[in-house]
């Protein structure tokens, strides 16, 4: 069996055999804690079904993920480690390992497309909410996502109404998922040590969804926050769809000087089934604008 590669020593070696540097511009920090990369896997792997993970870095979470789930398929964005990925984990027969920009994939046609999997990725600060928001709108069959983020970021997946890091991706997670905390990883735990501390955090559907109503409620809550300094009355005015946003508002029993910050999931749920569902459309709209 090869010798772990989440260790300072490991991971040094391999950085010098490859002649390798983090690279910022892909978020790079390598995990060197063995018991933390175990404790990620052991929360995304489920024996019977494969893996996708994003941005395997020199495979530290990649080898935890190959010992311990049915199949892995991982996305690395940097050329020059596929190299060091085939290398030093050529011998895990259920590890496939594509180059690419994993946000330009088109996951309709992916092997595992039919397939429920489960998600895990150490993702960089860059590109955490456009990756979930990909993922969360995607065709896939995701059983459940574990995903190391900065802690920071970790707090807006949990976040309430009037909470400053309120946003589009807390109400659609709160909606579609149980998001729990798994645990919090220090700083020390990588190379080169970031900034900030990271959170493990799982997400977890939350029954089997309705595809036909999220299509339109996912963009339409995006849409409520698009400029998050205006009130939800200047937002609504963009959508097209609507009639008379004042209207509607107060139909629903909103003051026209709401903001989006201050409503909750239900709220967001009572707005989406009056203008999609209800009459305050405009009578030449056909559908939500796409």
């Amino acid at each position: 069996m090869a010798e772990v590669i989440a260790t300072p020593s490991k991971t040094a070696e391999i950085l010098r055999k490859y002649d390798l540097r983090a690279q910022k511009r892909f978020g790079q920090n390598f995990l060197i804690d063995p018991n933390i990369v175990r404790k990620i896997a052991e929360a995304a792997c489920e024996k019977d079904l494969p893996v996708l993970e994003v941005g395997p870095g020199i495979g530290s979470l990649t080898q935890q993920l190959c010992l311990c789930a049915k199949e892995v398929h991982t996305y690395e964005i940097d050329k020059k480690l596929i190299p060091v990925l085939q290398q030093e984990l050529g011998e895990y027969e259920n590890l496939t390992i594509t180059e690419g920009d994993f946000l330009e994939v088109d996951l309709e046609n992916v092997s595992f497309r039919d397939e429920e999997i489960t998600f895990c990725s150490n993702l960089p600060y860059y590109v955490t909410t456009p990756i979930l928001f990909k993922l969360i709108e995607s065709p896939l069959k995701i059983r459940r996502m574990t995903v190391m983020v900065q802690k920071e970021v970790a707090e807006r997946f949990r976040a309430q109404p009037n909470d400053p890091e309120y946003g589009a991706l807390s109400v659609i997670l709160a909606y579609r998922y149980e998001v729990k905390n798994l645990l919090n990883v220090g700083k020390g735990a990588f190379s080169p040590q970031p900034r900030v501390d990271s959170t493990v955090v799982t997400f977890t559907p939350k029954g089997e969804g309705n595809p036909a109503f999220e299509k339109s409620f996912y963009p339409f809550v995006q849409k409520c926050f698009a400029q998050r300094r205006k009130t939800l009355y200047n937002n609504l005015r963009q959508i097209p769809e609507i009639a008379d946003p004042s209207e509607l508002l107060q139909k629903l029993g909103f003051k026209e000087s709401v903001r989006a910050q201050e409503l909750n999931v239900q709220d967001f749920i009572r707005l989406h089934q009056e203008i999609y569902e209800g009459k305050s459309v405009r009578e030449d709209q056909s559908g939500p604008e796409r």
